[in-house]
């Protein structure tokens, strides 16, 4: 059996798989009862930010004002909310100076208001506000450090909210007496509330002395500034069970196994038996694109653990570490490390795609693998062997016209992959 068009087929998934996860879709049957005598004030940060207050404001009975920060690029129309863009995944000036109003918004609110955090991945970067000693330039240094270092997301997000003045939980506390309720779309491994955008409103459980030894662990130079706050009591977040927060709720309204299972949906509407393999995979993306290359094989010789024809469904977020100078990104690393792995094996198509539709910080979102996919490159005289160790996997399905190029989808539950075998 085969499908008509497999890259269309891909594609299809994809597609599906943002729909079931963008705001528009699910944010409103999350949206609490407006406070009967207090204001209602709206902040937050991610790439889904803007389109999240988008959805409020079309469903919100009542007034309200506040303030968000996305990504450039990522914005969205609003009225009553004010949308600010900065720069992911590196912090800038703009994503500061947004976290600082932000923070004096919050000041002098009472028991009867109502705040509504509204979180997304991306939002540990944009809501950038260094602790008191340390300079946005040493912040951006580091960021750069961990993106090209190769560490997990929780261990990024837990040096994050020790070197921050408004994230793991103190933006909550800045609220005061109000009613905090956070509304999230999940792009972290687990979906724990608490790493996503480095839980600006909900307690952590991580310390000081974890951020400074994931520091040391990745060989990150370490300014004396950063060093002296870690050791500082000043550092410290406020941790779970502490009863500032219990009047506070939050909900994690989307995730990546909400999206893996919207695909599926509609792979078995094309005929095509769906297997998701996991929500939550991690570790290096090229080690990722050989294990995923591996199952492929053993489903064509050996019609196991899968039978063709099917699609393998996976999410999480990969990490790269970054040895070489080209254009990059952990999808377009993994299909590449797939496409080397599978040597042209026949029938075996793939897409790999950041579900916010930027892969690291390039234009696409990710790019499709076929079975012809080495052969062409190579008519071309394109390497892909030099490629992957030059971490240029964007110049080379670049070359084969084979990025996919969706621009900002507004929403972000991070990797989705998915493997067809006919």
């Amino acid at each position: 059996m085969s499908v008509p068009d497999p890259r269309q087929f891909l594609l299809n998934l994809y597609n599906a798989a943002i729909s079931a996860v963008h705001p528009r879709t699910l944010l409103s049957e999350f949206l609490p009862q407006p406070p009967a005598n207090g204001k209602t004030l709206v902040i937050g940060a991610g790439k889904g930010a803007a389109a999240m207050a988008e959805a409020v404001e079309r469903n919100w009975n009542g007034p309200l004002s506040g303030l968000v920060v996305t990504r450039y690029g990522h914005g969205a129309k609003t009225e009553h909310i004010e949308v600010v863009e900065a720069s992911h995944p590196v912090p800038d000036e703009a994503g500061q100076k947004a976290a600082a109003r932000m923070l004096d918004m919050v000041q002098d609110l009472t028991e009867n208001d109502l705040v509504l955090c509204l979180i997304s991945g991306g939002g540990s970067a944009l809501l950038a506000l260094p602790a008191e000693g340390i300079t946005l330039a040493e912040k951006q240094a580091l960021n750069k450090a961990l993106l090209r270092s190769g560490a997990a997301i929780g261990e990024m997000n837990c040096v994050r909210k020790h070197l921050s003045a408004i994230k793991g939980g103190r933006l909550a506390l800045a609220c005061g007496k109000a009613r905090v309720v956070t509304l999230l779309i999940s792009d972290v491994p687990g979906d724990d509330p608490r790493v996503i955008a480095s839980g600006p409103t909900l307690p952590d459980a991580t310390t000081s002395a974890q951020a400074l030894a994931i520091l040391r662990k990745y060989k990150i130079d370490i300014p004396q500034s950063v060093h002296a706050h870690l050791e500082s009591p000043a550092s410290e977040t406020p941790k779970p069970g502490d009863a500032r927060f219990e009047r506070n709720s939050h909900h994690v309204i989307a995730t990546a196994q909400d999206a893996l299972e919207a695909a599926a949906d509609k792979a078995r509407d094309a005929g095509i038996t769906p297997y998701i393999l996991s929500d939550g995979i991690e570790g290096e993306a090229r080690d990722i694109g050989l294990m995923h290359a591996a199952l492929a094989r053993q489903v064509i010789a050996r019609g196991q653990p899968f039978e063709r024809p099917c699609v393998i469904l996976s999410g999480g977020e990969t990490t790269v570490t970054v040895r070489g100078n080209g254009r990059g990104g952990r999808n377009v690393e993994f299909l590449l490390s797939l496409a080397l792995a599978l040597e042209g094996a026949s029938g075996v198509h793939a897409i790999a795609c950041d579900t916010d539709g930027i892969d690291g910080s390039e234009d696409n979102a990710g790019a499709l693998y076929a079975p012809t996919t080495l052969a062409r490159a190579e008519a071309l005289g394109v390497s892909g062997k030099a490629h992957l160790a030059n971490n240029d996997g964007y110049s080379f399905f670049s070359a084969l016209d084979d990025l996919v190029v969706s621009g900002p989808t507004r929403t972000n539950v991070n990797d989705f992959r998915a493997i067809l075998i006919l």
